[in-house]
Protein backbone atom coordinates (compact mmCIF):
# COMPACT_ATOMS: atom_id res chain seq x y z
CA UNK A 1 0.00 0.00 0.00
CA UNK A 2 3.01 2.34 0.70
CA UNK A 3 4.63 1.81 -2.35
CA UNK A 4 1.51 2.65 -4.65
CA UNK A 5 0.94 5.65 -2.50
CA UNK A 6 4.82 6.66 -3.13
CA UNK A 7 4.37 5.83 -7.36
CA UNK A 8 1.49 8.11 -7.21
CA UNK A 9 3.38 10.88 -5.74
CA UNK A 10 6.09 10.11 -8.08
CA UNK A 11 3.89 10.44 -10.77
CA UNK A 12 2.25 13.80 -9.61
CA UNK A 13 6.01 15.51 -8.45
CA UNK A 14 6.82 14.60 -12.37
CA UNK A 15 3.86 15.98 -13.44
CA UNK A 16 4.16 19.30 -11.33
CA UNK A 17 8.05 19.59 -12.66
CA UNK A 18 6.68 19.24 -16.04
CA UNK A 19 4.58 21.90 -15.69
CA UNK A 20 6.93 23.97 -14.63
CA UNK A 21 9.56 23.54 -17.23
CA UNK A 22 7.22 24.05 -19.88
CA UNK A 23 5.84 26.95 -18.17
CA UNK A 24 2.21 27.91 -20.09
CA UNK A 25 -1.10 27.18 -18.74
CA UNK A 26 -2.66 26.66 -22.41
CA UNK A 27 -0.20 23.55 -22.88
CA UNK A 28 0.29 22.19 -19.05
CA UNK A 29 -1.15 22.61 -15.74
CA UNK A 30 0.41 21.34 -12.76
CA UNK A 31 -1.69 19.34 -10.00
CA UNK A 32 -2.50 22.30 -7.96
CA UNK A 33 -4.33 24.24 -10.76
CA UNK A 34 -6.31 21.22 -11.81
CA UNK A 35 -7.42 21.09 -7.92
CA UNK A 36 -8.32 24.33 -7.78
CA UNK A 37 -10.74 24.29 -10.73
CA UNK A 38 -12.12 20.73 -9.82
CA UNK A 39 -13.03 22.64 -6.87
CA UNK A 40 -14.33 25.76 -8.40
CA UNK A 41 -16.34 23.44 -10.97
CA UNK A 42 -18.02 21.52 -8.08
CA UNK A 43 -19.36 24.58 -6.72
CA UNK A 44 -21.70 25.06 -9.40
CA UNK A 45 -24.84 23.65 -9.47
CA UNK A 46 -24.44 22.87 -13.05
CA UNK A 47 -21.08 20.40 -12.53
CA UNK A 48 -23.26 17.83 -10.86
CA UNK A 49 -26.08 18.10 -13.29
CA UNK A 50 -23.77 17.51 -15.56
CA UNK A 51 -22.24 14.17 -13.92
CA UNK A 52 -25.68 13.05 -12.88
CA UNK A 53 -27.14 13.79 -16.40
CA UNK A 54 -24.15 12.20 -17.79
CA UNK A 55 -23.81 9.41 -15.86
CA UNK A 56 -27.65 8.44 -16.00
CA UNK A 57 -27.50 8.10 -19.45
CA UNK A 58 -24.20 5.62 -19.62
CA UNK A 59 -25.65 3.72 -16.64
CA UNK A 60 -29.08 2.63 -18.53
CA UNK A 61 -27.19 2.29 -21.42
CA UNK A 62 -25.19 0.14 -20.08
CA UNK A 63 -27.54 -1.88 -18.05
CA UNK A 64 -29.99 -2.25 -21.62
CA UNK A 65 -27.28 -3.42 -23.30
CA UNK A 66 -26.04 -6.25 -20.88
CA UNK A 67 -29.54 -7.00 -20.69
CA UNK A 68 -30.18 -7.38 -24.54
CA UNK A 69 -26.89 -9.25 -24.52
CA UNK A 70 -27.46 -11.86 -21.97
CA UNK A 71 -30.89 -12.55 -23.83
CA UNK A 72 -29.44 -13.01 -27.63
CA UNK A 73 -27.04 -14.99 -25.92
CA UNK A 74 -29.14 -17.40 -24.68
CA UNK A 75 -31.25 -17.06 -27.90
CA UNK A 76 -28.21 -18.05 -29.89
CA UNK A 77 -27.29 -20.90 -27.45
CA UNK A 78 -30.40 -22.51 -27.54
CA UNK A 79 -31.11 -22.09 -31.40
CA UNK A 80 -27.95 -22.44 -34.28
CA UNK A 81 -30.13 -20.35 -36.78
CA UNK A 82 -30.03 -17.27 -34.29
CA UNK A 83 -26.48 -17.50 -33.75
CA UNK A 84 -25.88 -18.04 -37.51
CA UNK A 85 -28.29 -14.24 -37.62
CA UNK A 86 -26.58 -12.84 -35.15
CA UNK A 87 -22.70 -13.80 -36.13
CA UNK A 88 -22.53 -10.73 -38.82
CA UNK A 89 -24.48 -8.26 -36.52
CA UNK A 90 -22.30 -9.08 -33.56
CA UNK A 91 -18.95 -8.32 -35.80
CA UNK A 92 -20.13 -5.47 -37.57
CA UNK A 93 -20.75 -3.72 -34.30
CA UNK A 94 -17.37 -5.00 -32.72
CA UNK A 95 -15.84 -3.95 -36.34
CA UNK A 96 -17.14 -0.65 -37.48
CA UNK A 97 -15.98 2.50 -35.37
CA UNK A 98 -17.65 4.04 -32.55
CA UNK A 99 -17.46 7.31 -34.35
CA UNK A 100 -19.83 6.28 -37.53
CA UNK A 101 -22.40 5.36 -34.97
CA UNK A 102 -22.03 8.75 -32.96
CA UNK A 103 -22.68 10.39 -36.29
CA UNK A 104 -25.17 8.27 -37.76
CA UNK A 105 -26.88 8.74 -34.49
CA UNK A 106 -26.93 12.28 -34.60
CA UNK A 107 -28.08 12.28 -37.60
CA UNK A 108 -31.30 10.07 -37.01
CA UNK A 109 -32.08 11.05 -33.14
CA UNK A 110 -30.33 14.39 -31.99
CA UNK A 111 -27.42 14.15 -29.18
CA UNK A 112 -30.15 13.76 -26.06
CA UNK A 113 -29.71 10.28 -25.76
CA UNK A 114 -26.31 9.96 -27.71
CA UNK A 115 -24.43 8.87 -24.52
CA UNK A 116 -27.04 6.22 -23.67
CA UNK A 117 -27.50 4.95 -27.20
CA UNK A 118 -23.51 5.06 -27.71
CA UNK A 119 -22.84 2.88 -24.28
CA UNK A 120 -25.66 0.47 -25.25
CA UNK A 121 -24.22 -0.20 -28.65
CA UNK A 122 -20.45 -0.85 -26.92
CA UNK A 123 -21.38 -2.77 -24.29
CA UNK A 124 -23.59 -5.07 -26.23
CA UNK A 125 -21.56 -6.89 -27.96
CA UNK A 126 -19.07 -7.79 -25.58
CA UNK A 127 -21.54 -9.06 -23.02
CA UNK A 128 -22.86 -11.17 -25.67
CA UNK A 129 -19.75 -12.96 -26.89
CA UNK A 130 -18.54 -13.60 -23.49
CA UNK A 131 -21.64 -15.02 -22.31
CA UNK A 132 -22.45 -17.34 -25.30
CA UNK A 133 -18.72 -18.59 -24.86
CA UNK A 134 -19.52 -19.37 -21.28
CA UNK A 135 -22.69 -21.15 -22.79
CA UNK A 136 -20.90 -23.00 -25.28
CA UNK A 137 -18.18 -24.41 -23.02
CA UNK A 138 -20.53 -25.78 -20.37
CA UNK A 139 -19.90 -28.93 -18.97
CA UNK A 140 -21.78 -31.62 -21.21
CA UNK A 141 -21.58 -34.00 -18.56
CA UNK A 142 -23.38 -32.08 -15.78
CA UNK A 143 -26.06 -31.45 -18.85
CA UNK A 144 -26.32 -34.61 -19.72
CA UNK A 145 -26.86 -35.51 -15.67
CA UNK A 146 -29.41 -33.11 -15.75
CA UNK A 147 -31.49 -34.87 -18.19
CA UNK A 148 -30.79 -38.21 -17.27
CA UNK A 149 -32.73 -36.45 -13.43
CA UNK A 150 -34.68 -34.13 -15.52
CA UNK A 151 -33.92 -31.30 -13.56
CA UNK A 152 -36.12 -28.08 -14.45
CA UNK A 153 -34.75 -25.94 -16.72
CA UNK A 154 -34.48 -22.67 -14.25
CA UNK A 155 -32.59 -25.17 -12.04
CA UNK A 156 -29.96 -26.49 -14.72
CA UNK A 157 -29.75 -22.18 -15.35
CA UNK A 158 -28.78 -21.59 -11.44
CA UNK A 159 -27.09 -25.01 -10.50
CA UNK A 160 -25.09 -25.44 -13.90
CA UNK A 161 -25.51 -22.65 -16.69
CA UNK A 162 -24.78 -19.85 -14.19
CA UNK A 163 -21.43 -21.56 -12.63
CA UNK A 164 -20.08 -21.80 -16.13
CA UNK A 165 -20.72 -18.50 -17.65
CA UNK A 166 -20.11 -16.51 -14.13
CA UNK A 167 -16.49 -16.10 -15.04
CA UNK A 168 -16.63 -15.10 -18.65
CA UNK A 169 -19.46 -12.18 -17.68
CA UNK A 170 -17.59 -10.98 -14.90
CA UNK A 171 -14.41 -10.68 -17.32
CA UNK A 172 -17.24 -8.96 -19.60
CA UNK A 173 -18.77 -6.40 -17.23
CA UNK A 174 -15.01 -5.56 -16.18
CA UNK A 175 -14.38 -4.28 -19.82
CA UNK A 176 -18.02 -2.90 -20.31
CA UNK A 177 -17.74 -0.62 -17.97
CA UNK A 178 -14.72 1.28 -18.57
CA UNK A 179 -16.00 1.08 -22.22
CA UNK A 180 -19.51 2.09 -21.88
CA UNK A 181 -17.83 5.10 -19.58
CA UNK A 182 -15.33 6.21 -22.08
CA UNK A 183 -17.59 5.89 -25.54
CA UNK A 184 -20.26 7.85 -23.96
CA UNK A 185 -18.89 10.42 -22.67
CA UNK A 186 -16.35 10.45 -26.46
CA UNK A 187 -20.39 10.90 -27.51
CA UNK A 188 -21.07 13.83 -25.84
CA UNK A 189 -18.13 15.35 -26.94
CA UNK A 190 -18.88 15.22 -30.41
CA UNK A 191 -22.62 15.84 -30.26
CA UNK A 192 -22.25 18.48 -28.29
CA UNK A 193 -24.73 17.47 -25.64
CA UNK A 194 -25.71 20.21 -23.02
CA UNK A 195 -25.54 19.93 -19.65
CA UNK A 196 -23.41 16.80 -20.03
CA UNK A 197 -19.99 15.89 -18.53
CA UNK A 198 -19.17 15.80 -22.45
CA UNK A 199 -20.39 19.29 -23.51
CA UNK A 200 -17.59 20.17 -20.18
CA UNK A 201 -15.26 19.10 -21.92
CA UNK A 202 -15.91 20.54 -25.22
CA UNK A 203 -16.20 24.14 -23.76
CA UNK A 204 -12.81 23.40 -22.19
CA UNK A 205 -11.24 22.99 -25.39
CA UNK A 206 -13.20 26.00 -26.91
CA UNK A 207 -12.02 28.49 -24.11
CA UNK A 208 -8.64 26.89 -23.75
CA UNK A 209 -9.09 26.22 -20.33
CA UNK A 210 -6.66 23.07 -19.76
CA UNK A 211 -7.27 23.51 -16.13
CA UNK A 212 -10.82 22.50 -16.26
CA UNK A 213 -10.16 19.66 -19.34
CA UNK A 214 -7.60 18.56 -16.63
CA UNK A 215 -9.97 18.38 -13.84
CA UNK A 216 -13.15 16.49 -16.18
CA UNK A 217 -10.13 14.08 -16.78
CA UNK A 218 -10.22 13.25 -13.14
CA UNK A 219 -13.46 13.31 -12.56
CA UNK A 220 -14.25 10.70 -15.36
CA UNK A 221 -11.32 8.45 -13.77
CA UNK A 222 -12.91 8.82 -10.77
CA UNK A 223 -16.72 8.12 -11.71
CA UNK A 224 -15.50 5.43 -14.25
CA UNK A 225 -13.63 3.35 -11.03
CA UNK A 226 -16.63 4.08 -9.01
CA UNK A 227 -19.14 2.44 -11.38
CA UNK A 228 -16.45 -0.66 -12.01
CA UNK A 229 -16.38 -0.78 -7.97
CA UNK A 230 -20.07 -0.50 -7.68
CA UNK A 231 -20.31 -3.44 -10.61
CA UNK A 232 -18.19 -5.68 -8.82
CA UNK A 233 -19.80 -5.31 -4.82
CA UNK A 234 -23.35 -5.72 -6.96
CA UNK A 235 -21.43 -9.27 -8.84
CA UNK A 236 -19.91 -10.74 -5.82
CA UNK A 237 -23.32 -9.58 -4.22
CA UNK A 238 -25.19 -11.87 -6.42
CA UNK A 239 -22.46 -14.34 -6.86
CA UNK A 240 -23.31 -15.70 -3.25
CA UNK A 241 -27.17 -16.80 -4.12
CA UNK A 242 -26.36 -18.59 -7.26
Amino acid sequence: MKRKVLIILGWICLWQILAAVIHNDILMVGPLQVLSALFHMAAEPSFWISVIATMSRIIAGFLLGTLAGVLLAWLAYEHELIRDILQPAMLFLKAVPVVSFIVLILIWAGGVWLGFAISMIVVLPIVYVNVLEGLMNTDRNLLEMAQVFRLAKMTCIRKIYSRSVKPYFISALSLACGMAVKSGIAAEVIGQSRNTIGNGIYMSKVYLAIDQLFAWTFVILLLSWLFEKAVSILLAKAGKHL
